[in-house]
């Protein structure tokens, strides 16, 4: 996730300063305030919530117990991620639901924000938690809506309700009554968007509210939008109180600014956020693992939701057994990396993990995804026999993958190479006593 890695770094290396100074001094706190105050502010924080956090946490940080700690450092970060997590909500809001059925959920937003895209994942995670949705298309403006939507929904399987350039409202009872007849229970309605904030944009949205009075109105903002994110976000709450915001686009190179400051500034949770272009790239929005994850503490339970996703059980207990045995070969390798597409790719993993932070743009550099696929093709070019077992794969064995892949016989080599020191690991972990205790096998593992 690209969100907030500028900012993660920033405070990263602020705190990496303090901790050379084993305890705190007044002044030192002051600085370190004054760097995160601007490190805020780069990211594209409001500059009245970044004035009143950095005060919040000053008050607390220059406390006569935190100053005569052992840990001072310690504490000041457990209080900037505390009050981070205030800043955000808290705690994760999940969406309303209708004491009768439909539930009905307006999205909103500005065009170019990815409301339609968002419409479709949202129906999709809906109906993987057991819900009926129908999608509802009310963009009559935008050339090409409604076929997107209908075409999201086909990919998703979910049903889509239009009736063309129909006046949105009419619409909208109509979905309520196919709903109804076909026992679905939850509608989305995707209303039109505009370039920019205007009256007949607003006049329409307050229209379609009051005619059907939704149990979720949602404010889809582009996170790359930075500082402007407050004004359309304040806009359209004062004319329609949403309940609450989802984020789109925060795996593109956007600074984080939106998240941090929409909460504080009109009063509404943030529910979802998008983190992909995939359908399935839709998470609930969890202040304080988003906190852990800026403070480059991770964020181990969301990378625990995924891959529970991505992996069911048996598939689990199996490959445990496997890794346990040290019984696992080529066909095992291809299931993990086609799990690891599904939880987001090696760099999406490697941003929950602890202590990655504000490593994680030099990691990310030295990351090449497409080797994963690359040695994926190299498998599927070899026979079932050489997956099961790889020793068997000879010179001109290498020569016939390497050409069916097209891939140089060096990189076959490596795999292999690779593999089987996989496989020596598996069996050092399983028996370290054989490689003289864990100090000699960690040295052995780390090439003596």
């Amino acid at each position: 996730m690209a969100l907030f890695s500028s900012l993660s770094e920033r405070l990263n290396h602020i705190f990496s300063k303090l901790t050379k100074h084993g305890k705190l001094t007044a002044l030192e706190i002051k600085e370190a305030m004054r760097e995160i105050r601007i490190a805020l502010l780069e990211a594209d924080v409001n500059y009245s919530v970044a004035k009143d956090f950095i005060a919040r946490v000053s008050e607390l940080a220059v406390g006569e117990e935190i100053l005569k700690s052992l840990t001072p450092t310690q504490q000041v970060i457990k209080i900037v991620r505390d009050e981070l997590t205030k800043l955000m909500g808290e705690e994760n809001q999940k969406l309303e639901v209708a004491s009768k059925p439909p539930t009905i959920i307006m999205m909103c937003g500005l065009q170019g924000s990815g409301k339609t895209t968002l419409s479709g994942k949202l129906a999709l995670k809906l109906k993987k938690e057991g819900k009926k949705p129908l999608l509802v298309a009310c963009d009559i403006y935008r050339p090409a809506a409604i076929d997107q939507l209908k075409v999201l929904g086909k990919s998703i399987q979910v049903d889509v309700f239009e009736r063309g350039t129909n006046n949105p409202v009419k619409t909208i009872k109509e979905a309520i009554d196919y709903a109804n007849k076909f026992s679905l229970d939850t509608l989305i309605i995707d209303t039109a968007g505009r370039l920019q904030i205007d009256e007949k944009l607003m006049d329409e949205l307050k229209e379609i509210k009051t005619a059907v009075n939704p149990t979720e109105i949602l404010l889809v903002i582009d996170s790359m939008i930075g500082q402007e994110a407050v004004s359309v976000s304040t806009a359209f709450n004062d004319a329609l109180d949403v309940t609450g915001v989802v984020l789109t686009k925060i795996d593109g190179d956007t600074r984080g600014g939106a998240a941090l400051s929409i909460r504080q500034v009109i009063g509404k949770p943030i529910k979802f956020v998008s983190v992909g272009e995939k359908m399935t790239d839709l998470e609930p929005f969890y202040p304080d693992r988003m906190a852990s994850r800026i403070l480059g503490m991770g964020d181990v339970l969301t990378l625990i939701d995924k891959a529970q996703e991505a992996v069911d059980e048996k598939t689990a207990l199996e490959m445990e057994r496997k890794f346990r045995e040290n019984s696992f070969d080529l066909n095992d390798y291809i299931q993990q990396v086609n799990s690891l597409k599904k939880m987001g790719g090696l760099k999406s993993v490697l941003s929950m993990m602890p202590g990655v932070g504000g490593k994680l743009k030099q990691i990310e550099d030295s990351i090449d995804e497409k080797v994963l696929e690359k040695n994926k093709a190299i498998i599927q070019s070899m026979t079932p026999k050489e997956r099961a077992n790889p020793d068997i794969i000879n010179g001109s064995r290498r020569q016939r993958i390497a050409k069916g892949a097209g891939v140089e016989v060096s990189d076959v080599n490596q795999l292999i190479r690779q593999f089987n020191q996989s496989k020596e690991m598996m069996k050092m972990l399983k028996n370290p006593k054989a490689y003289g205790g864990k100090m000699a096998m960690i040295k052995k593992l780390m090439g003596g």
